[in-house]
């Protein structure tokens, strides 16, 4: 299909290794960091390195690797945040990416990070990490979470039946750090000798291994890498054929060109056969043996308090994920969001409004008295600088509210649940349950969440995933959504303006969320064909937010970023319009040519021609349409002060706008080509300019249709 997300992540993987062997040179200690999904690895990884990778309270946050460096003793010591896995059997590009790192980046130590609330589910990982490597540091984080909760973690006893270091954190609250950084140390550089268990398996397993053993330990001898020859005896006797494709390129080698080998594994498999036990079958025992373990061992060293429960979180869980109400409440919250959203901008955006007014007037006069010619005033302040302060006034207070309150969701860790809520919903849909979590990364940005497709297995799934992800209405056009509901849907409510406008965003986001799931099932039954596969979403528990990392993640990671954005591309955008306003051809401005053009096109859509050609503009990013729209009208000859979202109701209707055309461009809006930032993303992630064409025309056709149908149907019944 020409998908390479995987083939990225092995890249960059194969770009850190070969880094591997200069900072070695160095003497720099190279430090793994693995997990699970959702146990505060990334948290773990800023607090060495004070990188801030962005962290969340959500399953698959990072899906390639990251690098950073912290000292300790004197030493230099490089931290590799690997994906987060539940598994190292490579079933996944994340899998395969962690388990190739710690089998030939050659870290000099894997710190194994553990959830303590979740032991015996995250031990199935550790197991895996200790047969393939013993320079392993066990790192139990959250014990804080975990003492809340009235959960207590034996540390020294787990220390003592693994024979790996064991060390307990909170890595939010910098607790332990120092004692890990030690344990790291001392295992680097062997001044804490290790002596890993030795998982047992069936008898017929192990007299396997004992026949294929031997000769691996003979190959690995004679090879630059610090592989386990019982893990490696184990995979090959699987059929793992991805880590006969990674020796291949890592080293050169093909394992299967040792006759001797081959005969052996051969000789393996019909004694395995025999006992009653295939390939098929192998992998399942070695799971059941590995869950066993990590149940008799989480017995031994997690004990609970008397009358401790984690019934709050089960409570709530009853009822944020019920078939009943789950779907309610989600909906109820994200409405509660675009209610303060639109409530609270009224006011901030008013007063940026009359201040960027006060400004143009002083740089009028300013101006006049130094003599500039007319063109350049219109082109500074009529053409960049009025476009600028739509984006500002309008734009800015809206994100400033809207996306603290959509962090401070993440943080507490309900973007998992909405993820749960959908997933029925997207399985029906012939896609994979993981679709919802990107889509909900999608929120933020359709670039963001085309990328965190990745933690998407099947290459088919990922490819609809990516694809109906732009539905999604990212940053830069929840203003627009927002405004236009407020002074067209609303209008005439009185004091339910706000209520009735929090209703019509909704129902967009609802409808947004509808059209990617029938897309998406049309993709599966056409394009892409197949059926869903199947995964396992975690839960992660309700955690305290962090309210000043909120409020600053949200203001500088998206508001401030999205703005910069905004602002970078819509100055040149201003000045292209006025120019295009101002330059006449044929007796006509190139803008009213340009326009006019589309406007027949336009016009059986609900829209204009100002506004199609706005969005044809406007690709470099979706938060300059409506300021390109109204810089069109502006430049066409009406010029009023936008000192409230009142005024820009007026110019609007001034130009022949309805309740209508407001409703088509928000349709319009939503389903439409992705900003020319997603594209390169998309590309990138597809390896193929066919499936950005294909992500490109999707939406786009999908947005004309529907508003055709709207526009029509609502001037056949008389309604406009």
């Amino acid at each position: 299909m020409g998908l390479t997300g995987q083939s990225t992540g092995l890249a960059i993987m194969r770009r850190i290794a070969i880094a591997q062997v200069k900072v070695q040179s160095s003497g720099d200690i190279i430090v793994a960091l693995a997990g699970n999904p959702n146990t505060g690895k990334s948290t773990v990884f800023n607090s060495l390195t004070g990188l801030k990778q962005h962290t969340g309270n959500w399953p698959g946050k990072t899906v390639t690797n990251a690098c950073g460096r912290y000292g300790y003793d004197g030493k230099n010591f490089i931290l590799v945040d690997l994906p987060g896995t539940y598994s190292l059997m490579a079933n996944s590009p994340e899998e395969e990416v962690a388990r190739d790192f710690i089998c030939f980046g050659n870290p000099h130590v894997t710190v194994v990070v553990v959830d303590a609330t979740c032991m015996e589910r995250n031990l199935n990982l550790v197991f895996q990490i200790i047969e393939m490597t013993p320079k392993v540091v066990v790192c139990v984080n959250l014990m804080d979470e975990a003492h809340r909760k009235g959960i207590q973690v034996d540390t020294k006893r787990l220390s003592d039946i693994l024979g790996v270091p064991v060390v307990g954190i909170s890595a939010l609250k910098r607790q332990g750090l120092d004692l890990l950084k030690q344990s790291v140390w001392e295992v680097a550089c062997g001044g804490l000798s290790v002596n890993p268990i030795k998982i047992e398996y069936d008898e017929a397993i192990e007299d396997a291994v004992g026949i294929v053993e031997p000769q691996i330990s003979r190959l690995i001898d004679n090879l630059s890498c610090s592989i386990s020859s019982r893990w490696l005896a184990l995979r090959l006797l699987e059929g793992d054929q991805a880590i006969v494709e990674a020796f291949k390129r890592y080293l050169g080698i093909d394992i299967f060109g040792w006759v001797e080998l081959k005969e052996r594994l051969q000789k393996a498999r019909d004694m395995l056969v025999e006992r009653g036990i295939t390939i098929d079958q192998l992998g399942d025992r070695l799971v059941s043996s590995l869950f066993r373990n990590a149940e008799e061992i989480s017995r031994q060293v997690v004990h609970h308090k008397k009358g401790a429960t984690n019934s709050i979180d089960s409570k709530i869980d009853d009822l944020l994920t019920s078939r009943a109400w789950g779907i309610p409440a989600m909906l109820a919250l994200l409405g509660l969001m675009f209610w303060i959203t639109i409530q609270g901008a009224n006011y901030p955006s008013h007063i940026l409004s009359k201040a960027f007014f006060y400004l143009e007037e002083e740089l009028a006069e300013l101006f006049m008295a130094s003599g500039m010619p007319q063109w350049l005033y219109g082109i500074l302040i009529d053409g960049v600088y009025r476009t600028l302060s739509w984006v500002v006034s309008v734009m800015l207070p809206p994100m400033a509210i809207f996306f603290p309150l959509f962090t401070l969701l993440e943080d507490l860790g309900y973007l998992p649940r909405v993820a749960f809520n959908l997933d029925n919903f997207f399985k029906r849909a012939c896609a994979h349950g993981k679709q919802a979590l990107t889509m909900c990364m999608g929120f933020g940005c359709n670039a963001a969440g085309v990328v965190s497709c990745r933690i998407i297995d099947s290459p088919r799934e990922r490819l609809i995933a990516i694809i109906t992800n732009n539905y999604v209405p990212c940053n830069g056009r929840f203003p627009t959504l927002i405004a236009l509901a407020t002074i067209f849907m609303a209008v005439g409510t009185g004091w339910f303006q706000t209520v009735v406008a929090t209703f019509a965003v909704m129902a967009m986001i609802t409808l947004a969320v509808v059209v990617t799931l029938l897309t998406s099932k049309i993709l599966s039954r056409t394009v892409l064909k197949g059926l869903p596969s199947s995964f396992v979403l975690e839960l992660p528990p309700y955690r305290k937010p962090q309210v000043c990392k909120i409020l600053i993640r949200s203001l500088m990671d998206r508001t401030l970023s999205v703005l910069a954005r905004a602002v970078t591309v819509a100055a040149p955008a201003g000045l292209v319009i006025w120019v295009m306003a101002n330059v006449n051809v044929a007796g006509n401005s190139l803008l009213n040519h340009f326009a006019g053009f589309l406007d027949p096109f336009a016009r059986m859509l609900g829209l204009d021609g100002y506004i199609l050609m706005a969005f044809i503009l406007g690709l470099p990013a979706n938060e300059i349409v409506i300021p390109i729209v109204l810089m069109s009208y502006v430049s066409a000859g009406t010029l009023m002060d936008l000192d409230s979202l009142e005024a820009l109701h007026q110019i609007l209707v001034q130009h022949g706008w309805t309740w209508l055309t407001a409703l088509c461009t928000m349709l319009f809006s939503l389903n439409h080509f992705p900003c020319g930032t997603t594209l390169l993303t998309i590309c990138k992630e597809t390896g193929s300019w066919k499936w950005t064409l294909i992500s490109f025309m999707v939406p786009t056709i999908t947005g004309i249709v529907l508003c055709f149908v709207v526009a029509q149907t609502a001037r056949l019944l008389g309604l406009v």
